[in-house]
């Protein structure tokens, strides 16, 4: 890892506020969108980059800000990156987050998040916390290859359990389903059951497939060869080399999708779950207006 002076912290984008701490991964995801070399990455992604004065640009961001909102982090770097457990910089976020009276909507794969627990319990009891999960397969033998530096689903699940024991709310993504590999109806129905049985507020799912930029395709080419062999072959004659690759049985899989979560009132459109976690409850915003 190499440390940065940052300039800022917090992006606003169609009115969600974000912040990404760390920059790169070492979770070792085999299909990482953050890989493709649209995003301009000058240094190994493995190699993170942290922005050690994150939580004072941060503090000056919350300060001057009249009207609370929901703080998004996850959606390109993971909070929970392996150095976070030396570093705590999310942490220190966090804290400074819940002092602000703010709002917190988090995206990881790893179980280090339940360190916080508690400070995400006083944030969720403050203004609102949302923790969102990904999980992409049933199969912890399949996940150790497709997600070999992180905690696997089962672990994740559990995670899961934690937060809905405090009451915090949750969202799973399920995404991506790579096609031949984990889209199968057995894998997509194990993973809902556990979503309803653990109280997921959402489930968001970009339709069944996988997308794939240059610099992301070619890690992910690798990894085929590394752990399937014949499968690069396979998807080259399938997809060529298009961004989306939709699994051949998206149709079903969306059918099994929608029907489970309309049983069991869970969210399924995304854009219905961006919702969900981009509003504060209506008296945190009321309250809001006399800071």
């Amino acid at each position: 890892m190499h440390f940065v002076e940052a300039k800022g912290i917090l992006t606003a984008n169609h009115g969600r506020h974000g912040m990404n701490i760390y920059r790169g991964c070492t979770h070792g995801c085999i299909y990482c969108d953050s890989r493709s070399k649209c995003y301009q990455f000058r240094h190994p992604f493995e190699d993170i980059e942290v922005k050690r004065n994150a939580p004072q640009l941060l503090e000056k961001a919350l300060k001057s800000k009249r009207r609370k909102c929901m703080i998004g982090t996850g959606a390109m770097s993971d909070p929970y990156m392996h150095c976070e457990n030396e570093l705590g910089l999310t942490r220190r976020c966090f804290e400074i987050i819940r002092h602000y009276g703010f709002g917190l909507a988090i995206q990881t794969k790893s179980d280090l998040i339940l360190r916080d627990i508690d400070l995400l319990d006083e944030i969720n009891r403050l203004a609102k916390c949302v923790v969102q999960m990904t999980l992409t397969t049933y199969d912890d033998d399949l996940c150790g290859i497709l997600e070999p530096n992180v905690c696997n689903t089962r672990r994740r699940i559990e995670v899961l359990e934690e937060m809905q024991k405090r009451g915090i709310p949750t969202v799973v993504w399920i995404t991506p389903i790579l096609p031949f590999i984990n889209d199968t109806a057995e894998n997509i129905t194990a993973i809902l059951n556990e979503c309803v049985r653990v109280g997921v507020v959402g489930i968001i799912d970009f339709g069944m497939g996988l997308t794939l930029r240059e610099g992301d395709r070619e890690y992910y080419y690798a990894a085929l060869d590394k752990h399937f062999p014949g499968m690069k072959a396979r998807y080259i004659r399938s997809y060529g080399n298009a961004y989306e690759l939709p699994s051949p049985n998206a149709k079903e899989l969306t059918r099994i999708f929608k029907e489970i979560c309309l049983a069991n009132n869970i969210i399924s459109n995304p854009e219905e779950c961006f919702q969900y976690m981009n509003e504060l409850p209506d008296r945190y915003e009321q309250l809001s207006l006399f800071d």
